[in-house]
């Protein structure tokens, strides 16, 4: 341990007003879950050593967050605000700096605001800083009692008179505490209130009785306070989030017909040039290269994208690769596997998975191509399917360069066809291909003349 920086996250409560199997800070928003927020934006403000105070389903918040340094601390009771810092008070022995405070389900507080705050806490040399708000609406929010600078108490609102509830300054939560002091303070702590539990606010109270510096900043903007309680406030929370990234990618060159109908994940990166049609939805760890366009209805899922792919409405690609200049779509659907080398046409109807296509390659609809690896210069006719499976195992298909294959085509797996080579429309093709050779199977065809004649019914 050591006097610089630490951070604690709540994260214990068990969010019933969700309604929902899943924890609360586990609901995902902008792609990745509502903690993610708050503990990058502690991070990204130059605190690494963080505590995280967990109950409900502590398993399987740790499961979401594994393999990151965090110090998992568990609330088995949730008796409070007071009571999650009590608990995580042993993670923290011997440190003697200065306790960053903030909540695990307000997930819109932005690094530069902490660190402003921090800022202002070492100038201050304040013993407590409490981050507020100023809401014309206030209720249902603990309110900032103040004498000039110095804030006196944090009342909550069930323990509010008339006149502190006319109070439109609100307590967010977050707050800056000198170590030594907090840690003496937990223990004085008592649970004679509505609540009937432990509040954190009450060392506020403390701080200022006992002659410290207790000060209080107002962020300017509010919506950053936001916390998490129910379906509709995710929702809300989502719309801010979905909005401040879509403006960023605005500002760096990205156009956007209809922003408000585009969705991209947080993380997401995108290219200068850039043109995203009304209705993409952008997933995961997908990386957009620049001078793309991306029409409506695209769904693009852990992929990348490189420069000068356009994608026709209704596509769907996940962890995929697609190369330079290729055009996919409309409709097609791109399985996870996929590596289009570059110049490659997936048209309409057309599915592929752990499908491998070489530089000019192309399928232009109505085809299936799984568990193949294509060379160069290949052209799928349509109603072409690669045959990989035969009810237990899956089988590989390999086409060499310059290969021209006709429609209604059949490769019953493991099967190669060589360089060159022509596949004659209707054929199952079942044995290798030599190189530059005609494959051909297919019934012989058969034409009685007058049949149709003689099975017609006559018309009176």
């Amino acid at each position: 341990m050591n006097n610089g920086l630490a951070a604690v996250v709540l994260a214990a409560g068990k969010g019933t007003r969700m309604k929902s199997a899943l924890p609360k800070v586990l609901h995902p928003i902008c792609g990745k879950p509502m903690l993610a927020y708050p503990l990058d934006a502690t991070r990204q403000a130059g605190i690494e050593q963080i505590s995280v105070v967990i109950g409900h389903q502590a398993d399987q918040v740790k499961d979401a967050f594994a393999g990151q340094d965090l110090v998992w601390v568990e609330q088995t009771e949730q008796l409070g605000t007071g009571h999650a810092l009590m608990c995580a008070a042993e993670s923290l022995e011997g440190f003697t700096g200065t306790l960053l405070l903030l909540c695990g389900d307000v997930p819109l507080l932005q690094a530069d605001v902490l660190e402003q705050v921090l800022h202002y806490h070492k100038h201050e040399k304040a013993t407590v800083t409490v981050l507020t708000a100023e809401m014309e609406e206030p209720t249902g929010y603990g309110r900032i009692v103040r004498t000039n600078e110095q804030v006196t108490q944090i009342v909550e609102e069930k323990d509010a008179t008339k006149e502190q509830r006319s109070i439109n300054e609100i307590n967010t939560g977050t707050y800056l505490f000198d170590a030594k002091f907090v840690f003496s303070a937990l223990k004085n702590l008592k649970t004679d209130n509505a609540q009937g539990e432990y509040y954190l606010t009450d060392v506020v109270a403390a701080a200022a009785n006992a002659g410290h510096k207790v000060r209080g900043v107002v962020i300017p903007d509010s919506t950053q306070m936001m916390g998490i309680n129910d379906r509709r406030q995710l929702a809300e929370a989502e719309a801010v989030m979905r909005w401040h990234i879509n403006s960023e990618l605005m500002a760096e060159g990205v156009s956007m017909i209809d922003p408000t109908t585009v969705y991209v994940d947080k993380g997401v990166e995108i290219g200068n040039d850039t043109t995203l049609h009304p209705n993409v939805q952008l997933r995961g760890k997908t990386k957009i290269g620049r001078n793309c366009i991306i029409e409506t209805g695209v769904v693009v899922v852990d992929s990348t994208i490189a420069d000068g792919a356009h994608l026709k409405a209704g596509s769907a690609i996940e962890e995929s690769q697609i190369g330079p200049d290729c055009k996919i779509g409309p409709m097609a659907h791109l399985r996870p596997g996929t590596v289009l080398t570059g110049s490659n046409k997936i048209g309409n109807f057309v599915e592929t998975k752990k499908a491998v296509l070489g530089e000019g390659s192309q399928s232009s609809h109505l085809t299936y191509i799984g568990d193949a690896e294509v060379g160069k210069n290949v052209n799928f006719g349509c109603g072409t399917i690669t045959c990989n499976y035969d009810g237990a195992n899956k089988h590989k298909t390999t086409i060499d360069d310059d290969v021209f294959i006709g429609s209604d085509v059949q490769f019953v797996a493991p099967v190669n066809i060589g360089r060159n080579s022509l596949i004659g429309a209707g054929s199952t093709i079942t044995k290798d291909v030599p190189a530059d050779s005609l494959a051909i199977s297919r019934s012989e065809q058969k034409v009685i003349e007058g049949w149709a004649l003689k099975k017609k019914p006559k018309k009176s």
